[in-house]
């Protein structure tokens, strides 16, 4: 007897010895854990900070399914400490900017007990006062798709030509979703926000219809005994509403929202995805797929879906990126090593951060420079991104607009110049997009020496360039708009403009444009 206790004393040890590592090698390489929750403030509406059920805490030491975050050379540490990012920072457009607290609801204190029905549901927001947006997160949260009024959503382009965009936005019935609280509670069947947080935190401003603030509006609160789910998601899941979500540079604002949400809650994986939208397929999905985990449609599910975890993603309206387009931000975009060894408040590395997500996330390497030939010259590819026609969505009829109506012309004109240039071997590629896997569109954006483009949303790539990447955006009268020189300007990029009179350009001009931007690199 004496010897079989021993032997169970001693396989508990070895048990409680594995599980203390492995919480030990967590939260020693996710610090932002505890960063988060000591520094950032919290508000008049704040409620005691929420306590995890023994269950959520055994979640964090499971292994995820999730694919890892993976290693960045401008990654700097997300931590949320309110005293050192100003309002109207960098850091604040781009980045660690959501720093006041919101706790809606925190689980029942007995949530543990599971004889008294305690209600595991929490629910709080992060809001940053520089882009007037919130990241709000939840557990227990329980989505029923049938109060959902939208569009199926991912069907084949060709399927739904002619639906409206209103069937594909969503709109909430009360009760479309809803959190747990405890079985005696009193607030059960009343609403988890009152106009007054909506207002203040998810404000609407001039978005129309602003789909995460009305999600927030429908979520209901229930008793413990009510909750029942059909199935249960275990890992982390960002709910995402798209807009112009076949147009890149709305997709990247998209992208980049998620992106931040999954930081600023300090997710140890990258995160599933669930489009709260009836969106058909498009090819930017690829791209959907490629960085997160995963990828379903809330009208997929087939009946009550519960969260243990939860990320409202804001809207890409919200972004700095396009927020740019209305307001001054004035930012330059510095290496992370740079910033590490001198904060400043004027420059950033979060745009260069995102942009190397997307290339790992499709296996492309990080460090790679424009190459050199034996000979010592140069050999350099100049990428023209292309306008061309193609369906997009089921309200487009398959014709682009026209931002620079001789564009073969000029194109024909940089392919003969190019093939006799002697000084260095100059590959013009055809960036036809439409019709490009999006690893190769990603792929072809960060092999270039100078990007070449009309305005266009193809140009949005740029966001994936190398750094040393020159960009010549050629600008019709029509079209004089920001998006591109911001970008360049925040990545640290060098922007070259030619400015047009109408949509037409010289040839000439464009191509002793490129080559005074060749020679700057050795050419």
């Amino acid at each position: 007897m004496k010897k079989m206790n021993s032997k169970y004393l001693k396989l508990f040890i070895f048990l409680f010895l594995i599980n203390s590592i492995t919480l030990c090698i967590y939260f020693s390489s996710h610090p932002d854990l505890f960063r988060r929750r000591r520094t950032t403030t919290t508000t008049q509406h704040s409620l005691p900070q929420p306590t995890f059920s023994s269950a959520q805490t055994q979640l964090l030491s499971l292994p995820s399914s999730n694919k890892p975050w993976p290693i960045l050379p401008s990654y700097l540490p997300w931590s949320l400490n309110p005293s050192s990012i100003p309002f109207r920072s960098c850091e604040a457009y781009f980045g660690n900017g959501f720093t006041r607290r919101v706790d809606l609801l925190t689980p029942s204190p007995e949530a543990h007990r599971k004889s008294l029905g305690g209600g595991k549901g929490w629910f709080r927001c992060f809001y940053s006062e520089t882009l007037r947006s919130s990241i709000c997160e939840g557990g227990s949260l329980r989505m029923h798709p049938e109060k959902i009024k939208m569009s199926i959503g991912g069907e084949v382009l060709e399927s739904v030509i002619g639906r409206s965009e209103e069937e594909e936005l969503p709109e909430f019935e009360f009760g479309a979703f809803d959190l747990e609280v405890g079985r005696n509670s009193k607030s059960g069947g009343k609403k988890l926000a009152d106009e007054r947080f909506l207002n203040e935190y998810l404000q609407k401003e001039a978005i129309s219809r602003h789909t995460m603030r009305d999600l927030v509006d429908s979520v209901q609160l229930i008793g413990a005994n009510e909750f029942e789910c059909s199935e249960w998601v275990e890992e982390p899941t960002l709910l995402i509403t798209r807009f112009e979500y076949a147009n890149l540079f709305h997709t990247i604002t998209d992208w980049y929202s998620a992106y931040v949400s999954s930081r600023v809650t300090g997710l140890p994986n990258r995160p599933q995805l669930v489009f709260i939208d009836g969106h058909c397929m498009t090819q930017l999905e690829e791209t959907w797929k490629a960085v997160f985990s995963g990828l379903r449609y809330a009208k997929n599910f087939s009946g009550p879906v519960c969260f243990r975890h939860a990320i409202l993603s804001p809207l890409g309206y919200e972004t700095a990126m396009f927020r740019g387009l209305s307001e001054t931000i004035d930012c330059d975009g510095a290496s992370a090593h740079d910033l590490w060894q001198k904060p400043d408040n004027k420059k950033t590395a979060r745009i260069s951060e995102f942009g190397e997500m997307i290339r790992s996330a499709f296996s492309l390497p990080l460090h790679q420079q424009h190459h050199s030939s034996k000979s010592g010259s140069r050999n350099h590819n100049v990428l023209f991104v292309r306008r061309e026609d193609y369906l997009a969505h089921p309200r487009h009829a398959g014709k682009v607009q026209s931002r620079l109506s001789n564009e073969q012309e000029v194109f024909d004109a940089l392919k003969s110049w190019s093939s006799n240039h002697t000084e260095c071997k100059i590959s013009l590629i055809n960036g036809l997009f439409g019709h490009m896997p999006m690893k190769e569109q990603v792929r072809a954006i960060q092999d270039a020496s100078v990007i070449v483009g009309a305005h266009g949303a193809g140009l949005t790539h740029i966001v994936s360039a190398t750094q040393e990447t020159e960009i010549l955006e050629i600008v019709s009268s029509e079209y004089r708009r920001p998006h591109f020189e911001l970008i360049s300007k925040w990545k640290g990029l060098n922007y070259h403009p030619i400015y047009l009179s109408g949509s037409h350009a010289n040839p000439s001009v464009v191509a002793e444009k490129l080559r005074d931007i060749l020679k700057s690199l050795g050419c």
